[in-house]
């Protein structure tokens, strides 16, 4: 080859390459060039203050015109050949109002990539007080929620109090009355309420003479305790015992320190409950149909599920155990705190999160119940406890390239179905209907950094107490009347769609 040939092979190698480098140019997505400037204000909260530069404001402005002069439908002239400058006049307000938010678009998912802010709510942000100038850069600036900033100490071979108990046969036999009576029947009975009879009452609750709420019709189980979502009553069982149709019972409640109605917290609110019926449970006979209806061939099947369902309620209670834990001996290492905001704005998220992984590990609804009023009556406290525990799994998880498969979904909403004698397909669907479906991927990827923690443990196991779950009948209602009380009444609609 002649020298003229390789300096034109150069060329044509150069020419090449400078067109190469326009393709990649012309396909690379425009970025803006930003301003950025982050400040602490308190515990977990950012104030960010963002600068776009006239010319990244000049650049979107220009593609947004062009692309409404291509596609710009006015009297007079085809569509594509509308002259820019009449567009922009026609089109003025809509595509400033495109340009604005085309621009916190961008702005904000460039800074939500950033290492050094990771959001854990949406910026407090008026979008409609905000005007992009005819001159000069756009400044906007916005607080923000975000993680907590804490190091991670070593976990592995973290010594703890692991509750261990094996399942025996007489477990499964109180789980099995338990379990069953969610398909028996009440029938009603004459005379006066038993312990453990079923009695429909009417309930109002008065402050200083004042009404709070009244509940037309609710039937709970004659215990010990009788728990409402942000109160107890204590010796329910001794107020209700020989009561009939037609009695009225009264007594005096305190209201949970914790509860949603601020200005009752610690007061003591007057309950006055008539009696409407007093009904008996007849626990099914186990035959073919019902366990057809349970999704079981045989009672020897049913009672292995139970006991599958109880060794999974043994470990439910020792990654309870891992969870506290380690967050408290995090919480030693790194002295972080939570705004008050942030835990108020979290308590429904937390509850429900709590909820799911009860429902996984097959508690009965009534359990459900009684540990969601037990949440409520202590929200600020639990909720508190439960984001830390969360935000240190969630480093954990991150720390160990965690990860979670849509089999692990599909396999726990199965087990879920099971457990409740439902079709995963409705699971699936109450999910998403209450918004518990997005805890769920949270939930395992958590359960998962938890047993990363309990592989690398070294445990001391002693037996946990035994806790008498017939002793509370809790209710989804509110001496105060508040929130929780609709949430509890959509849940129940939910149910019956089922």
């Amino acid at each position: 080859m002649t020298t003229e040939d390789d300096a034109a092979a150069a060329g044509a190698d150069e020419s090449q390459s400078t067109d190469d480098q326009s393709a990649v140019a012309e396909a690379a997505p425009f970025s803006l060039s930003l301003g950025i400037v982050i400040e602490d204000t308190g515990p977990c909260k950012k104030h960010v203050r963002i600068t776009v530069p006239r010319s990244d404001i000049d650049h979107i402005y220009d593609d947004e015109v062009g692309q409404m002069v291509s596609k710009a439908e006015i009297p007079g002239f085809r569509v594509g050949h509308v002259p820019r400058k009449l567009v922009e006049k026609r089109l003025r307000s809509e595509l400033d109002d495109t340009v604005k938010r085309r621009l916190l678009m961008d702005s904000l998912e460039q800074i939500s990539d950033r290492d050094d802010l990771e959001p854990i709510s949406q910026p407090e942000l008026d979008i409609d007080d905000l005007d992009i100038p005819e001159e000069g850069d756009f400044e906007y600036e916005f607080d923000v929620e975000v993680r907590p900033e804490f190091d991670l100490p070593d976990y592995a071979g973290l010594k703890i109090r692991r509750p261990v108990k094996e399942t025996t046969d007489a477990d499964i036999d109180v789980f099995l009355e338990r379990y069953l009576s969610q398909y028996g029947e009440l029938e009603s009975c004459e005379g006066g309420a038993e312990a453990n009879d079923a009695v429909s009452l009417s309930m109002e609750f008065t402050h200083n003479g004042e009404s709070l709420h009244k509940v037309s019709s609710a039937t709970v189980s004659v215990r010990p305790a009788l728990q409402f979502s942000d109160a107890e009553l204590t010796a329910f069982d001794e107020l209700m015992l020989g009561a009939s149709v037609g009695d009225t019972r009264e007594a005096d409640i305190t209201v949970s320190k914790e509860a949603e109605s601020i200005e009752l917290r610690g007061e003591t609110v007057h309950a006055v409950f008539n009696v409407l019926e007093v009904s008996r449970l007849k626990l099914p006979e186990m035959n073919s149909d019902l366990l057809n209806r349970i999704g079981v061939e045989s009672e020897e099947e049913l009672r292995k599920e139970i006991h599958d369902m109880l060794d999974r309620q043994t470990l439910y209670q020792q990654r309870q155990a891992v969870r506290e834990q380690v967050t408290e001996k995090i919480t030693e290492a790194a002295d972080w705190e939570l705004p008050e905001s942030l835990v108020l704005d979290q308590v429904e998220n937390a509850l429900r999160r709590e909820i799911l992984e009860m429902q996984q590990a097959g508690f009965t609804t009534q359990q459900i119940q009684a540990r969601q009023n037990e949440l409520r009556q202590q929200a600020v406290s639990s909720t508190r406890m439960a984001l830390k525990e969360h935000f240190v799994l969630d480093k954990i998880a991150i720390e160990e390239n965690i990860e979670v498969t849509p089999a692990e979904i599909d396999a726990e909403i199965t087990m879920m179905a099971m457990q409740r004698g439902e079709s995963p397909r409705r699971v699936r669907a109450r999910l998403l209907k209450s918004g518990m479906a997005e805890n769920l991927d949270a939930q395992i990827r958590e359960r998962k950094a938890v047993d990363v923690i309990l592989e690398r443990a070294e445990f001391e196991d002693y037996e946990p107490e035994q806790v008498d779950e017939s002793r509370v009948s809790a209710v989804p209602h509110s001496v105060c009347g508040m929130a929780a009380e609709a949430e509890s009444d959509e849940s129940a609609e939910t149910e019956s769609e089922d």
